[in-house]
């Protein structure tokens, strides 16, 4: 007989939300499955190899019988070479002992909520946003605080509205440049006086800076750069999008002595280490030749400009420059459908893969996200679509009432 009853999830479980990326990539490839031709700029993934000398250093080390555990928090070789890289470029002392290893960006951000916040706190997050940041300060049961980033400011966010949302209850504020899903970049000035606002209350920081490399104007300004900002802030970078790594799932911190320890606990109680063989890559990527990351950032600037102007040609479609990562955030408030109509139409009907602002936040109305870390061809062909799909739609009018 079938049960009579269903067992029932835990309450935490529901409120994890989920990157709207690997939705849109799972029906993008239902359709290719179909025999559907798919223009895919929805996944923040660069379409070249990791660098040949990265991908040695694994082997090597495999071969070398590195395929046991290690230290949860790291192997001291990867410690040393991600100190020093981040004190290069952060312009700050920062000592192997607080520098974690994890699988990847994502366990700092969720672990790094379950490390400082719990239920009747708050965090203060980009909007729109990384949508992990929302997910994972609801599943600690904290209230999420969203700081709105505005078009018109170039996606910067007001140091007012800043010290307007920091209240006694809050334990975290997140940061993000260059910044997922806008391509903006936060000014050091910006940053500047957001520590003078942060630095004598009680919040932690989290700057997410993963996307510090790929820059194509001017010079990157962490906020731990700060006067006394780097006592109080997780600084985070990964190998997946400076080195084309996404799948070998290695990031890595410079934290707070203070939460060196709780967050080697968490990497205990959940995956152990990062594979031994995974961090000698690493420890290649950071110490090794930087050419490739250096022709794929300029690759990356040349698919940028032709991105914007294509998409500046389209009916009903503004965008600004985006200054770094490898997104273009464009303006459809002229188009008549929403945000999310739109890129569900535009997947369905005319294959091109793509989300809807609305998947980074409430803030990211009246936007796309498109990710230019495919080739020129295919950006090319993606625009030839969406520019006759808005063409019949007549996005030439007054937009939506």
């Amino acid at each position: 007989m079938p049960p009579t009853t269903t067992p029932g999830l835990a309450a935490g479980a529901l409120r994890l939300g989920t990157e709207g990326a690997f939705a849109v990539l799972a029906r993008a490839r239902e359709l290719e499955r179909a025999g559907r031709d798919i223009v895919h700029l929805e996944i923040g993934e660069p379409d070249f190899p990791t660098p040949a000398h990265v991908s040695e250093a694994a082997f090597a080390a495999i071969r070398a019988g590195e395929t046991g555990y290690c230290p949860a928090p790291g192997i001291a070789e990867l410690r040393e070479a991600a100190a020093a890289e981040l004190a290069r470029t952060r312009g700050v002392p920062i000592v192997p002992e607080r520098v974690v290893v994890a699988n990847g960006a994502k366990p700092f951000l969720f672990f790094g909520v379950l490390a400082t916040c719990e239920p009747g706190d708050e965090v203060i997050y980009p909007d729109p946003g990384f949508p992990i940041y929302e997910s994972a300060i609801r599943f600690a049961g904290a209230t999420p605080v969203p700081l709105v980033l505005r078009e018109r400011d170039d996606f910067a966010f007001s140091v007012d509205e800043l010290a307007a949302r920091l209240t006694p209850r809050t334990k975290l504020v997140i940061l993000n440049s260059p910044q997922n899903p806008t391509g903006g970049v936060l000014a050091g000035e910006t940053l500047a006086a957001a520590a003078r606002v942060l630095r004598d209350g009680p919040a932690w920081v989290l700057s997410d800076e993963v996307y510090g490399r790929l820059l194509y104007e001017g010079v990157f300004h962490s906020i731990a750069s700060e006067p006394g900002m780097l006592e109080r802030t997780i600084v985070l970078d990964s190998f997946s999008k400076t080195y084309a790594m996404t799948g070998w799932r290695c990031g890595y911190a410079a934290v707070p002595e203070a939460l060196v320890e709780p967050l080697t606990r968490f990497l205990v109680n959940s995956t152990s280490c990062v594979p031994p063989f995974v961090q000698r890559a690493g420890v290649a990527a950071l110490t090794g030749p930087q050419d490739d990351v250096a022709a794929m950032r300029a690759e990356f600037r040349a698919r940028r400009d032709r991105v914007v102007g294509g998409l500046a040609a389209l009916p009903g479609v503004t965008c600004r420059v985006p200054h770094g990562a490898f997104y273009a955030f464009p303006n459809i408030e002229a188009v008549p459908l929403p945000a999310d109509a739109l890129a569900q139409r535009l997947l369905d009907e005319a294959g091109v893969a793509l989300l809807s602002g609305t998947a980074f936040g409430v803030a990211g109305e009246n936007h796309l996200r498109l990710s230019y870390a495919t080739s020129r061809e295919r950006l090319a062909e993606g625009l030839e679509r969406m520019g006759a799909f808005l063409g019949a739609l007549g996005a030439n009018g007054p937009g939506r009432r």
